[in-house]
């Protein structure tokens, strides 16, 4: 299991639009909006490390009104 804790930053009035986008997809477990440098930030939970890089540039980066990304990923200890 790979865990991926997502910062976006969304256009000026966009931000429902894709607070909704990201709401529907199977990957994100959480999300919520932010006020700040990041507009929103979602928890992603999938298979591999792999899979998040595919779920952030093909499904998140990829939805019109996101301007920027940052991926943390989380560990175990």
């Amino acid at each position: 299991m790979a865990l991926g804790f997502v910062l976006i930053k969304v256009a000026p009035r966009k931000e429902k639009e894709v607070y909704s986008r990201l709401a529907s997809l199977e990957e994100v477990e959480e999300l919520y909006p932010l006020f700040g440098e990041y507009d929103l930030i979602a928890k992603i939970v999938v298979k591999d490390f792999e899979e998040l890089s595919e779920v952030v540039v093909k499904k998140i980066r990829a939805l019109d009104g996101v301007l920027e990304t940052k991926t943390l990923t989380g560990a175990k200890f």
